[in-house]
């Protein structure tokens, strides 16, 4: 049961008082920093804590594309000489198949365990935890409505103030005027996980992280998928070379891929067993489809919790402007996560809430460094990059040296049948510095972490290259890789 606010007149003027209106990563992560530097902490959160990241977004979604990889293995059985039961005529029976029900039956009781498993420790930790709506009638005092028990009984509404406040509202999905979803058909990312059926037919509207990672995994589950895309290739925001293997590896598998195709409307049309969505582009041309998928970016949840109203300093877009300590320009006042649009990454969410809490109850921190920041895209095969991009090293004039080794050139690439990906490392011309690097690889998130430790501690690549790696590895072709970045010292 959640706990209602407690504003004891014995907790002294060493005893801070934080207040925290969101309990996604952000959010949670802070609390429990605070609590452990002993300010008396309260939580406030309307959906569920772990937030959208854990609920709606990267827990449900990973572990969707998770079971899609699994098939993905399955269907290379037979490279590896794993026998495929034949029919009568000898053709392949595809022996696996997906009950998309169960999948989803599965993603979203992962996400109530790992939602469970926070609030249960954030009460551990003496924090107290408020379920309902919070609104900011001041910068420091907090009005929280629909105020419910765990069990969803409704209870007495409340005000929390505080002495310190953290803003960790997060981000929903942007909607086109013309495709409102409606929750069968038109679907945005969070909707998709209460489907019981596999679409016989789904179309993906937007081709960056999130509409290439559903299309892949979808496609991957046996789905018919169209992807559009706006521009040229998927992953237009990624870099060229890794956007350009995922963009042939949808296509050499059977997906349909539309470029340079912007939706303009999502229509539900027909009744009973002819219902289907048409999707309109802009230039007149109409695909149909069993189900449609909008992935056309998000929206700060900043309009409707009265961050506006208290004089915070707010983007074009809504996001709330913070610094590397995530401080806004209201003081006492913090602010973490997508609704700051500093990367929309969950690690760095958790990230400013620490620092947040760090700075503001006066223990040592460092201000957050975006270059040393690793990101993944959980398409098949994975992207993971860090630190400098190509294209910011060639808008900035940095001399660099980019070092590109195939990964199908890898000994256990080869016994695990990888025909894709490679491992790049962007170094310093004149130092030998690593200053980024990209991996595109099965498990790519966790081969990028050697390279993040290179870069986040300014390591040459000979330092990288002087690491003994095990035999055979993936592994092997990141210290490879460093090797062939090796500098020769001038005689």
């Amino acid at each position: 049961m959640n706990q209602t606010p407690q504003h004891d007149d014995s907790l002294t003027t060493t005893q801070p008082r934080v207040a925290i209106l969101g309990g996604g990563p952000g959010g949670y992560e802070a609390a429990l920093v605070a609590a452990r530097l002993g300010a008396h902490v309260t939580i406030i959160e309307r959906a569920g804590f772990g937030g959208s990241a854990v609920l709606t977004d990267v827990v449900p979604s990973k572990t969707l594309i998770a079971t899609a990889e699994l098939m993905d293995i399955g269907r290379g059985a037979t490279e590896l000489g794993i026998r495929v039961a034949r029919d009568d005529t000898h053709n392949p029976i595809d022996a696996l198949s997906v009950d998309l029900a169960a999948v989803n039956a599965r993603v979203n009781a992962l996400a109530a365990a790992q939602s469970a498993d926070i609030k249960e420790r954030l009460l551990a930790s003496g924090v107290v935890t408020v379920h309902g709506e919070g609104r900011f009638t001041s910068p420091h005092s907090i009005s929280v409505t629909g105020c419910v028990t765990d069990d969803g009984t409704p209870t007495d509404d409340c005000t929390v103030d505080a002495d310190i406040v953290l803003i960790a509202t997060g981000a929903a999905p942007r909607m086109l005027p013309e495709a409102r979803p409606d929750g069968r058909r038109i679907l945005t990312w969070t909707q998709l996980y209460h489907l019981d059926e596999m679409p016989t037919r789904l179309i993906v509207v937007g081709s960056g992280v999130t509409g290439a990672e559903f299309a892949g995994a979808y496609h991957a589950l046996g789905c018919d998928v169209v992807l559009v895309s706006s521009r040229d290739r998927v992953l237009p925001g990624e870099d060229e070379d890794a956007a350009r293997v995922i963009d042939d590896a949808f296509r050499t598998r059977g997906m349909t891929v539309m470029s340079r195709s912007r939706a303009s409307a999502a229509t539900v049309v027909g009744h009973g067993s002819t219902e289907h969505v048409e999707v309109t582009l802009d230039d007149g041309q109409v695909i149909t489809g069993s189900h449609v998928l909008m992935a056309v970016g998000s929206i700060p949840n900043t309009a409707d919790n009265g961050a506006d109203k208290v004089g915070l300093t707010l983007t074009e877009r809504g996001h709330i402007q913070v610094d590397k300590v995530s401080r806004t320009n209201v003081p006492g006042v913090y602010a973490a996560g997508d609704c700051t649009g500093v990367l929309p990454l969950a690690s760095v969410a958790a990230a400013q809430g620490r620092i947040a809490m760090s700075h503001a109850l006066g223990d040592s921190v460092s201000p957050l460094v975006l270059r040393d920041v690793a990101a993944n895209i959980f398409t098949s095969p994975e992207i993971a990059t860090v630190g400098w991009s190509q294209r910011d090293l060639d808008d900035a004039g940095v001399r660099y040296t980019a070092t590109t080794l195939p990964l199908p050139t890898n000994p256990r690439a080869k016994m695990m049948g990888v025909h894709e990906g490679f491992v790049k490392l962007f170094t310093r011309t004149d130092s030998g510095t690593v200053i980024g690097g990209v991996i595109v690889a099965p498990r790519a998130s966790e081969l990028i972490f050697p390279v993040t430790l290179a870069v986040a501690h300014r390591l040459t690549a000979d330092m990288v290259a002087g690491a003994i790696t095990i035999y055979p590895s993936l592994s092997g072709s990141v210290a490879e890789t460093a090797r062939m970045s090796h500098q020769r010292a001038p005689h």
